[in-house]
């Protein structure tokens, strides 16, 4: 019984790390300007969140909100990010993913803006799960009409863009979730560039297809070793 009790804590407190790490990390690297952006990740039946305006450089475990699955505020230690809504939304909609991020890099941002998703133009576009890293249209900030929006995004995807504002992306943990949103502007980054020198060749479906059967199994050990015997 003891054990049980102190696991939730451990957990919580490696979470709360892990959610300030890469909220720093984010702001560090310039994905999120100023006091933009923000990170969650769902430990049991809680969702730890960054708390609203407090900047990243000051930012410390304990700051970390907590909420319960409907969003209501466990420990109201702090106000929670204004965007709360699609956090929770995006979590509850996807329990094989832990922690989202929320940035308003440059590129990604830029091509929001001008309401269009992300193609399948380069192959790790399939990198997010599906043949286009969507977008979401355009709904006020905080609000529930935008959590909506990004929960049926991200049903079939692990990354969106939303229109006038900035990116989304979930992860196994909040590194992981941060290391998507990096490649998220990479590759809108290379998209303008390719539509600035011309028409970008957009991959098919079935090209698609043969992507997301390589990365399912890309990087695992295999596990028959006959051919060595």
């Amino acid at each position: 019984m003891t054990e049980k009790k102190s696991a939730r804590p451990n957990s919580e407190t490696a979470e709360r790390e892990a959610i300030v790490a890469a909220a720093k990390a984010m702001s560090r690297e310039n994905l999120s300007p100023g006091r933009s952006g923000n990170v969650s990740a769902r430990v049991d039946e809680h969702i730890l969140i960054t708390p609203s305006a407090l900047p990243y450089e000051e930012m410390m475990p304990a700051d970390i909100v907590t909420l319960d699955r409907e969003g209501n505020a466990v420990s109201p230690t702090a106000v929670p990010s204004s965007e709360w809504r699609f956090h929770v939304a995006a979590l509850n909609a996807r329990p094989d993913r832990a922690a989202v991020v929320h940035t308003h890099s440059r590129c990604a941002t830029a091509l929001a803006c001008c309401r269009e998703p992300i193609p399948a133009f380069h192959y790790m576009v399939a990198l997010a799960g599906a043949d286009t890293i969507p977008l979401v249209s355009y709904k006020l900030f905080g609000s529930q009409a935008l959590a909506d929006g990004v929960a049926s995004a991200l049903i079939e995807c692990d990354a969106c863009l939303l229109a006038n504002h900035g990116v989304v992306a979930l992860g196994s943990t909040p590194a992981a979730a941060l290391d998507l949103a990096r490649e998220v502007e990479q590759l809108a980054e290379m998209y303008l560039l390719a539509r600035s020198a011309g028409s970008p060749v957009i991959l098919s479906a079935e090209e698609m297809s043969e992507v997301h059967a390589r990365f399912a199994t890309y990087g695992r050990r295999p596990t028959d070793h006959s051919a060595n015997d």
